[in-house]
């Protein structure tokens, strides 16, 4: 069996520049995800690596396929040097998990939650989860493996994320989109939910 691993390295890498830095964590039970920092210009991007490992398995499903299934990693892109972001890479590492520890699937438009701040003193406690194919393109894998999806993480309010809860992502990134919300702003407020 292949070892995804290098392959998504080297397409973050191509997509995304070298990293300037990484950081590991292990939890109890599951294997390492490493999380990757990139930075261009203004903007840093954390790229988590390691949860496209294995395949993420419907928790329904009586046996997990080791080969098919949904594979993803998670990037969250935020402008530097205005909130320390730094402290983001064990939630993320804890978000990258959760296929592993709880069994569940991350797709576009889910909501996932690390019930703390992202980092300190953020407004967010939890991400929308969104469409793949923009800042990285999925990697495909040999049959029967299915490709690996860079899926955004889109940092909400616990307003905006009870909002999404009743209405929908779609509506959500509606409203960012006519409030012109700058969703790579660390600090910013909530989007006006009346």
């Amino acid at each position: 069996m292949v070892d995804v691993l290098p392959l998504v390295e080297a397409r973050l890498s191509s997509a995304l520049g070298e990293p300037g830095a990484r950081a590991a964590v292990t939890f109890l039970g599951t294997d390492r995800i490493e999380v990757l920092r990139f930075q261009e210009g203004d903007v840093v991007r954390y790229a988590t690596l390691g949860m496209s490992a294995h395949p993420m398995t419907d928790p329904t499903a009586m046996l997990a396929d080791p080969v098919k299934g949904p594979r993803a990693e998670l990037v969250l892109s935020v402008r530097a040097g205005l909130a320390e972001t730094d402290k983001v890479l064990r939630p993320l590492a804890v978000l990258a998990a959760s296929p592993q520890v709880e069994g569940v699937v991350v797709a576009p438009g889910a909501s996932l939650d690390v019930g703390e701040p992202l980092w300190p003193g953020a407004p967010f406690t939890s991400v929308l989860v969104g469409e793949p194919g923009g800042l990285v393109e999925d990697l495909e894998l040999d049959e029967p493996m299915d490709a690996v999806r860079f899926l955004p993480l889109l940092p909400m309010t616990p307003n905006e994320a009870a909002w999404k809860r009743v209405h929908g992502a779609q509506a959500l990134q509606e409203r960012w989109l006519t409030n012109g919300t700058d969703l790579r702003d660390p600090s910013r407020r909530s989007v006006p939910l009346e």
